[in-house]
């Protein structure tokens, strides 16, 4: 702390050195003629440029000295010579410090080493850094610091700040095969005076000029129905939800979503859908339908191929796999015995379908790796699905599940609104004031049928980057604040 707090006086004694000289960084103005990817692919002996960027590095050879400056584009040296900057200017270059934002003016030229380089001619200093940068600039190892402070991350590691460059190439592909498919993006509400859509805690707030309670939304689903019913017949969201519950690798409280409803389609429709538009998004953003996850060591630990068709297969097949052929033939009392025997971890109070479900949230899901559907899930689990003409036990849902995880849920929507009603009460346990009447009464004045589908964004950027932790794929996950 004490080398920093040195660090940083040093700094800013040079910036006070600068502006006794009439020099103020921060009031400079620079127009680069290109970015610095851009130079580098366009590169002629002799071309005159004008970039800006980072100070990445610095090389004092005397009369001479190397820098390399970077942007988000790339990074390229910069070639100072003190008989063309003059002694004033050559001294003040021979004090930037690394971090620190300059633009440079001069000739694109490659040295004997065969290093593109800008010859420089001119120099505007155009921010100071008080405090260094990073220490590792080929990464951060604290992962404290690499999530509370990620610009620091991103500064280090240009396989970090890719990941989250691919991230947005990511939701821009699904936005491009959306449009395509005629869907029409739309916003909805964040704050609900009932949260619904989902079984989950979620965040409470207070309207003070309301004078009562509203709740950051759990899910997206209720009000993108009510647009069905008022006639736009494809319709998609992609936006943040919040739930009030556990942090881990694959959960943070704010996660971002994409819900799509298609009119006159059901969770078939939705299948085609998925797999579609998550091909056409490897391809586009990775170039490949095969994912390649690599340990710290950079070693393929496994890989995942998008290669459709992807497997179907349905939820009480997997479950009888699993847990035995007669799962759904003993009583409740045997069942719960079994999960544990088997080693699901079960509540007390877990309601019988709930036992089942911990069966394969624990034991079957992680070991889906390849892109796999599981359809036709009991119906207790989703409320707001048809029920399977097929089985009236199950409705017509499917899990995608990739990596181990669930990537995208779907099915065929409910638009009954007498049945819906009694399954959402059911799900609310008898507690009126938990149920969406203005959804209810929306369903009454007609929806179409429809298929739909929601997918985390968070999950499916961890699948595609090869990234094991929920927190890699979010620039800014939820930490508990400092109290030092």
């Amino acid at each position: 702390m004490e080398e920093t707090n040195a660090l940083i006086e040093q700094r800013k004694a040079k910036l006070a050195a600068l502006r006794a000289r009439g020099i103020d960084p921060f009031a400079n103005k620079f127009t680069p003629s290109e970015t610095i990817g851009e130079a580098r692919a366009r590169y002629a002996e002799g071309r005159p440029v004008a970039l800006a960027g980072r100070i990445t590095a610095h090389r004092d050879m005397g009369k001479s000295m190397f820098v390399d400056i970077k942007d988000t584009t790339g990074r390229l040296q910069v070639y100072a010579q003190k008989n063309v900057l003059g002694d004033e200017g050559f001294e003040i270059f021979k004090h930037l410090d690394l971090g620190d934002f300059i633009g440079v003016q001069g000739t694109l030229f490659t040295t004997r080493t065969g290093e593109m380089t800008v010859k420089l001619e001119s120099f505007t200093i155009l921010a100071k850094a008080l405090r260094p940068p990073p220490a590792k600039w080929h990464g951060l190892a604290d992962t404290e610091i690499r999530y509370r402070q990620r610009y620091l991350d991103l500064m280090a590691s240009d396989e970090v700040r890719e990941v989250f460059l691919k991230r947005s190439a990511i939701v821009r592909e699904i936005r491009e095969f959306l449009h395509s498919r005629g869907f029409v993006e739309v916003e909805t509400p964040m704050m609900q005076s009932i949260p619904g859509g989902a079984a989950a805690q979620p965040f409470v707030t207070y309207h003070n000029a309301l004078g009562c309670n509203f709740y950051l939304r759990i899910a997206l689903e209720l009000y993108l129905k009510r647009l069905l019913v008022g006639g736009m017949d494809r319709v998609f969201e992609l936006g943040r939800n919040f739930r009030n519950e556990g942090i881990s690798r694959r959960h943070n409280p704010e996660f971002t979503m994409l819900e799509a409803y298609q009119a006159y389609g059901d969770y078939e429709t939705m299948m085609e859908l998925t797999q579609s538009m998550i091909c056409h998004v490897a391809q586009k953003v990775l170039g490949t339908l095969r994912i390649e996850h690599r340990d710290a060591e950079g070693k393929v630990i496994r890989t995942i191929d998008l290669t459709p068709p992807w497997r179907r297969v349905k939820y009480k097949d997997l479950i009888c796999e699993k847990a035995g052929p007669d799962w759904f033939q003993i009583t409740p009392a045997q069942r719960r015995e079994r999960a544990q025997a088997l080693g699901a971890e079960i509540g007390p109070d877990y309601e019988d379908f709930e036992v089942t479900g911990a069966v394969f949230e624990k034991l079957i899901e992680p070991t889906l790796i390849q892109p796999t559907f599981v359809t036709h899930l009991l119906k207790e689990l989703v409320p707001l699905a048809k029920l399977s003409p097929e089985d009236r036990d199950c409705v017509e849902v499917f899990e995608l599940c990739i990596n181990g995880q669930e990537i995208a849920p779907a099915y065929t929507e409910q638009n009954d609104p007498l049945e819906q009603r009694e399954r959402l009460e059911h799900q609310a346990g008898g507690e009126q004031q938990k149920l969406d009447e203005d959804f209810l009464v929306a369903l009454e004045h007609g929806m179409p049928p429809a298929g739909g589908m929601g997918m985390g964004i968070d999950r499916l950027c961890m699948m595609l980057l090869g990234q094991e932790s929920i927190r890699d794929v979010i620039l800014f996950p939820q930490l508990k604040p400092k109290t030092d």
